[in-house]
């Protein structure tokens, strides 16, 4: 697209590394760079820093998604980044963007306004040029372009500002930022007060409505918790332990922590029955005892091991045993201790008896029977609506062996509450923002605006038919605010709006349209805003000034400065004095003249339109 939209004078080098990025623009004198941020693989804000130290003149173009935009707000506002360049792109805008970036190279680089790092002496333009013309016959490129050939998209931060949240907080902002970079590093929970957790909780503190810290606290539990679940996959029951621990610390009332939580439970629990299974089959009834008995009591001491060794090698002393792990798993019936704590509820008893003595009657009673109650307490929990902890009942019912009919119903049911919970959530997402932007409230309250809405619903289901409706009547909403903006001449609401047009992909057309308004519009107002000297005017009618009697008695000379509007259809209006000499003499005279000039119409872009003039009217006798 670059290539294509690019004015061929400047051509456009692809570069695939970060190492040879430096190279580049050193060898070919880059004036404009642009750095797709899916092709970083380092930290963007410090690749950012150092290329800009090294490359002070250097115009930088920066294209990703929104989350990416909010990362580099500092680096946005204190220049070093030129522009930040929307995903997907269009045509239009990266034509846009790329010569209002040479222009501003052209210009020095940076704006006026911003305080730049110490900068190299700039080439004189005949060295320019000439190192331009060099490098076009060597089919060289004064643009460097950051582009990977297969691109990978980077971990996405949930810290992500909430697009439509505004602060003045600035170091609210930091925390985020601070938290942004964390999280994508990650830096979960470590190292103190510099992991995304703590930064996150920190913004919290500062603000506890911002919904980009609580989005960001989300994500740090989601990532710890998908480490936790391949350590348990790969039967690294401590560190799935330790993982979700560190996300229960962060919400304690996750559901999926829970869920988890109880999983490793089992894992724990299977682990122990399936070391105490092989003693048996080996014929090692005392390591069976013992790794059971070290599991419900701790590790005992070698007298009380030795003693269980020589009770289970007796026959009575096993179904002893047996019925005391039936007793136990009967208590923790009674008790409704069905799956925990750990180690110490129906489940682990009664599979530690069957572990023993598969085929006792007693044993497969019992198991039927706990089977049955974790059915019962699924539907308990369908019927209360809380789809997560059937869940936990469901998976412990699978694990003992329940009937596969069964437990596919109930997964179903689960499946379907979930289902219509989510749909009940996008219907009360959904019409609150219609109701916000029925009432106009489109970006304010920042946690209670239709903009705020919209971003849940895309959040929660962003292809569905109903966050599609609500994106594209905010996208037309934006539209109409642009226009309306760009009807009173307020450029920066303007553009805002056109931005918020686009992030809800708004009809692009309508966005292009008023992209090039808006840029005419401006060029008009700054015309007619600078004051140019009447003289380059082409005047089509004039009345001298009349010499007043008094000055004429008295042998005064002098001179008017005078400021006028020629109006588009060439007349004069709006005629105040800026300075006189001597005050109070000339000036009636000066203005009753002026007011009845007339002026060919000026023109711009093919428009008349008004502009403002400067003139200086003397005064001086004839001797």
């Amino acid at each position: 697209m670059l290539k294509k939209t690019t004015d061929p004078a400047h051509a456009v080098l692809p570069v695939g590394s970060e190492v040879d990025l430096s190279k580049a623009l050193l060898a070919h004198q880059g004036g404009v760079a642009v750095i797709d941020c899916a092709a970083v693989a380092s930290s963007l804000t410090q690749l950012i820093e150092r290329v800009h130290a090294q490359f002070p003149d250097l115009v930088l173009i920066v294209a990703g998604s929104a989350d990416k935009q909010g990362m580099l707000a500092a680096q946005i506002t204190d220049g070093s980044v030129y522009r930040f360049l929307h995903k997907p792109l269009s045509e239009q805008r990266v034509r846009l963007f790329v010569e209002a970036a040479w222009r501003r190279h052209a210009e020095g680089g940076v704006p006026p306004e911003m305080t730049p790092a110490p900068r190299r002496p700039r080439r004189s333009r005949t060295a320019l040029t000439i190192v331009g013309l060099a490098a076009l016959l060597a089919v060289a490129a004064p643009l460097g372009w950051w582009a990977l050939r297969t691109p990978q998209e980077g971990p996405r931060a949930a810290a992500a500002p909430a697009t439509g949240v505004s602060s003045d907080d600035t170091v609210l902002d930091s925390l985020l930022a601070r938290a942004d970079q964390a999280l994508v590093a990650g830096a979960l929970v470590a190292p103190p007060t510099e992991n995304a957790a703590d930064l996150y909780r920190e913004a919290l503190k500062r603000n506890a409505r911002d919904p980009r810290a609580a989005h960001g606290l989300e994500q740090v539990i989601d990532r710890l918790l998908a480490a936790a679940e391949t350590e348990l996959q790969q039967q690294h029951l401590d560190a799935a332990q330790q993982l979700t621990e560190q996300a229960r610390a962060i919400g304690p009332d996750h559901a999926r922590v829970a869920f988890l939580a109880a999983q490793i439970g089992a894992q724990r629990e299977r682990a122990v029955l399936n070391k105490a299974q092989r003693a048996a089959a080996g014929g090692d009834v005392a390591g069976a005892l013992a790794t059971l008995e070290n599991a419900t009591h701790g590790e005992q001491s070698s007298t009380l091991v030795e003693e269980a060794r020589e009770r289970l090698a007796q026959k009575q002393q096993l179904d002893s045993q047996v019925g005391d792990y039936l007793s136990r798993g009967r208590e923790a019936l009674a008790r409704g201790a069905l799956i925990a704590p750990v180690e110490d509820n129906a489940r682990f008893y009664i599979e530690s008896a069957r572990a023993l003595a598969p085929g006792d009657a007693a044993v497969q009673q019992s198991l039927h029977e706990l089977i049955a109650r974790l059915q019962d307490e699924a539907h308990r929990a369908l019927a209360a609506r809380n789809a997560e902890q059937a869940d936990i009942w469901i998976a412990a019912a699978a694990d003992l062996g329940a009937d596969r009919t069964r437990v596919s119903a109930l997964r179903g049911e689960a499946a379907q509450l979930r289902s219509a919970a989510r749909g009940e959530q996008l219907a009360h997402l959904a019409a609150a923002f219609n109701e916000r932007l029925e009432h106009g409230q489109l970006l304010d309250p920042a946690t209670d605006s239709a903009h705020f809405y919209l971003t849940q619903l895309v959040q929660q289901a962003a292809d569905d038919p109903e966050t599609q409706r609500a994106r594209s009547a905010y996208g037309a909403r934006a539209l109409d605010e642009a226009r309306n903006a760009l009807r009173a001449q307020d450029f920066p609401g303007t553009r805002r709006w056109l931005d918020e047009a686009r992030a809800a992909a708004a009809d692009a057309a309508g966005i292009t349209r008023l992209d090039a308004a808006l840029a005419v519009a401006q060029d008009e107002a700054q015309q007619a805003s600078s004051y140019v000297n009447a003289s380059s005017l082409t005047r089509t009618r004039y009345v001298a000034p009349q010499f007043p009697d008094v000055a004429r008695a008295r042998g005064i000379d002098g001179w008017v400065d005078l400021q006028f509007v020629v109006e588009s259809d060439g007349g004069v209006g709006d005629v105040t004095v800026v300075g006189a000499q001597p005050v109070g003499v000339f000036e009636q005279a000066a203005l009753d003249a002026v007011r009845h000039w007339h002026y060919q119409p000026v023109m711009h872009n093919g428009k008349a339109v008004s502009q403002q003039a400067r003139v200086r009217l003397r005064f001086a006798l004839q001797r």
